[in-house]
């Protein structure tokens, strides 16, 4: 789902009624799936590349590599996609943030987006892919979902993916190095990435050895 602006709203911390720590409170059946992506779809749309700012991204499967992006269906990238048989998925960096909330505010339709970036093509030749963002994915579609809503689904194969070794570590994208934007959605701020926790698939081996030492002292 395309990003529409970022105004940032404080919360107002009132509470209507006195609620027990730790109880659990209905908020309403919601994509609070936080923080989403932000990324710049792009198309190649009537002979020009064109870009839009998406929030609903995600990773479909490992092998092949698959990637999932819904649109609305009235967007003029949508156009673009179908026609091409191809899209791509660019990761812009946070100082590339007014421009990329701009593709998200302005419609392709009205507004000529081709020169805001500087634009390169790969394997592909007509996924329009922004040589300023850390990291493009080069995607080829393989299905295109509707499930009767205002939206579509693209799936996408990556066939391709892209960045400058300064975003790199050990051949692998550094998510320090690119430093992403992520968003949240219905109060419609984006966030930067803070600072590091733990290795996967690590930290949870000294739960597990906690967990034993608990069972030790128990039997005691």
């Amino acid at each position: 789902m395309p990003i529409n602006g970022s105004n940032f709203c404080l919360c107002n911390f009132v509470e209507d009624e006195e609620v027990e720590a730790g109880e659990k409170k209905a908020i309403g059946a919601r994509n609070f799936l936080y923080p989403m992506p932000t990324t710049l779809v792009g198309a190649d749309v009537k002979g020009k590349p064109n870009y839009l700012t998406v929030a609903f991204c995600g990773i479909v499967q490992a092998g092949p590599p698959m990637i999932a992006v819904t649109l609305g269906k009235m967007h003029y990238t949508n156009e673009g996609i179908r026609e091409n048989k191809c899209f791509s998925v660019n990761i812009p960096s946070r100082h590339m943030l007014e421009a990329t909330d701009y593709c998200g505010i302005v419609s392709g339709k009205k507004t000529d987006k081709s020169g805001i970036f500087e634009t390169f093509y790969g394997r592909l030749e007509k996924a329009p892919m922004i040589r300023e963002c850390p990291v493009n994915l080069e995607c080829r579609l393989v299905d295109t979902l509707d499930f009767g809503g205002t939206n579509e689904v693209f799936i996408g194969e990556i066939v391709e993916s892209y960045a400058e070794e300064k975003y790199l570590c050990n051949g692998i994208p550094d998510i320090e190095k690119i430093e992403p934007i992520v968003f949240s959605m219905y109060d419609n701020n984006y966030w930067g990435i803070g600072e590091h926790l733990g290795k996967a698939w690590c930290a949870g081996k000294k739960f597990s050895q906690n967990i034993n030492e608990d069972r030790n002292e128990s039997n005691r």
